[in-house]
């Protein structure tokens, strides 16, 4: 195991190192939360494509194919087309608004009215969002370390919390890119193929298994539509990626870029599948479809190699949560504490916030280490987050996108109604059901549309600069001017 550590210990110095160099970069509010604005497609692809795929989408998605075989591929199949959608139908007008946060992006189209509100929901997800990845490190370790639990969290969470801290999204940036590469090797590269040879090829795990496995529906058609209805539309309005977003240096690289990103995103998701179905035919008995990573991983694969996709999974991990917790800060200061101090955005502020975002991001990473610790079932809690997300959100942000008529009032009625019927159906069928984000989301898209149809019009003026935003006329901020990075 002395090869395996060297290379998850060089791993981890270098993000540390990466931490360092991405704070001589972040010298003003732009660069710090958005890199400034002035990412090149290869960056952009890289990063986007490793901060959506996580703990959830390698250890889970193997996990899901261990457990239904081809069909387990549908949950990280469906944040590709997620990321998908949003890069060809609406990152350009994302990008071109330039804010920081989805709260101002509600508060640009309604007229200043959703911000604190959405504000919380944002919050709430963001850091369940965080606290799910840091969850994942004690399942690492353990193979890596073999640490007990909150050992195992303390040290990925500090690591992370560490380099977002120092350098912001220049350092989430640097260190995500690294990542999607060590992946792309990790996982793609070598596990995949190591795992089907392991298995006796194709041919071999088609006569050890049943034919369920390779039903491409297998998971359940009910499955995969709440997969769709969670993830897919979650990709769409999620601050975590809608920030990722904000990074892009112009409306074809955000296009393009995350079009190239999603792409991945569906081929690692067959892969998850496959090399889940190959665990199956090594390992019929595993306590939990979970453990189906770390044991193929731990027993199958060659010194040097193992290390290599460990710390594959370890950069998963740690690239969705250093996203989520940047996410998670920027929500917590610009959208709740600023507002609720009543701290308006000024110009000529911008190399002034730093510090305080810099803090904000210390504080978060706390938080998220504290509450890993503490919490025990975080599906469910990851479940709410996602429930209120989607019942309470998506109608008013894409209502805004694209319906001229929706009103202030209709989008606080939406957030309002859609937020109580998730938590009032949740407390009926149970956090785990269905029921409540279908329902949340009809109640949500009614009380927008009809409040707004009862209410006056968004004021013209209003309208008028979300329309020069839009159009990418609005000013350019100070600090997005330099070139470009590829």
């Amino acid at each position: 195991m002395a090869v395996d550590y060297t290379v998850i210990v060089v791993y981890l110095a270098g993000m540390l190192a990466m931490g360092w160099w991405g704070m001589r970069r972040a010298k003003s509010k732009s660069e710090f939360l958005v890199a400034g604005r002035r990412l090149g497609p290869a960056m952009y692809s890289g990063t986007m494509a490793a901060i959506v795929l996580g703990g959830a989408s390698t250890i889970g998605g193997v996990g899901l194919g261990y457990q239904y075989g081809l069909s387990g591929a549908w949950m990280v199949f469906t944040i590709g087309l997620g990321l998908l959608a949003l890069s060809v139908f609406f990152s350009a007008r994302i990008a071109r608004l330039k804010v920081y946060t989805v709260s101002e992006m509600l508060d640009l189209r309604y007229g200043g009215r959703a911000g604190v509100i959405s504000g919380v929901v944002m919050w709430a997800y963001t850091l369940m969002l965080a606290v799910t990845s840091t969850i994942a490190y004690a399942t690492i370790f353990d193979v890596l370390f073999d640490v007990n639990r909150t050992v195992a969290i303390v040290i990925g969470g500090a690591i992370v919390v560490a380099y977002s801290t120092l350098g912001g999204m220049w350092s989430i940036t640097l260190t995500d890119m690294v990542q999607f590469v060590v992946k792309t090797i990790g996982v793609l590269l070598l596990l995949l193929p190591i795992a089907v040879v392991k298995a006796g090829g194709f041919a071999e795990m088609k006569a050890k298994l049943p034919t369920s496995y390779f039903d491409p529906l297998g998971v359940g058609g009910e499955t995969i539509f709440t997969y769709v209805l969670i993830y897919t539309f979650g990709m769409l309005i999620g601050q975590d990626i809608w920030q990722r977003v904000f990074t892009a240096r112009s409306d074809r690289t955000a296009r393009w870029g995350g079009t190239v990103a999603g792409t991945y995103c569906l081929a690692y998701a067959l892969a998850g599948a496959v090399i889940g179905t190959a665990a199956k035919v090594l390992y019929p008995d595993l306590g939990s479809p979970d453990d189906a990573f770390a044991t193929i991983v731990k027993d199958e694969l060659p010194v040097g190699v193992r290390g290599l996709v460990l710390a594959a999974a370890l950069a998963a991990v740690m690239s969705t949560s250093s996203g989520a917790l940047i996410a998670c800060a920027t929500v917590a200061n610009n959208d709740i504490w600023s507002r609720l101090r009543g701290l308006g955005k000024r110009s000529g502020e911008e190399h002034d916030e730093v510090a305080g975002n810099r803090a904000f991001i210390l504080v978060m990473g706390l938080a998220v280490i504290g509450t890993a610790i503490a919490l025990n079932d975080v599906v469910e809690a990851l479940t709410v987050a996602y429930n209120l997300l989607v019942g309470g959100l998506l109608v008013p942000i894409l209502g805004g996108l694209l319906w001229k008529r929706g009103t202030d009032r209709g989008a606080l009625a939406a957030v309002a109604v859609g937020g109580l019927a998730v938590i009032g159906l949740m407390a009926g069928y149970g956090i785990l059901a269905n029921e409540p984000v279908y329902y949340g989301l009809l109640s949500s898209l009614v009380a927008y549309v009809a409040v707004s149809l009862a209410t006056r019009p968004t004021d013209e003026a209003v309208l008028a600069v979300w329309r020069e935003r839009l159009a990418g006329r609005s000013p350019e901020l100070p600090s997005e001017t330099v070139p470009a990075h590829q």
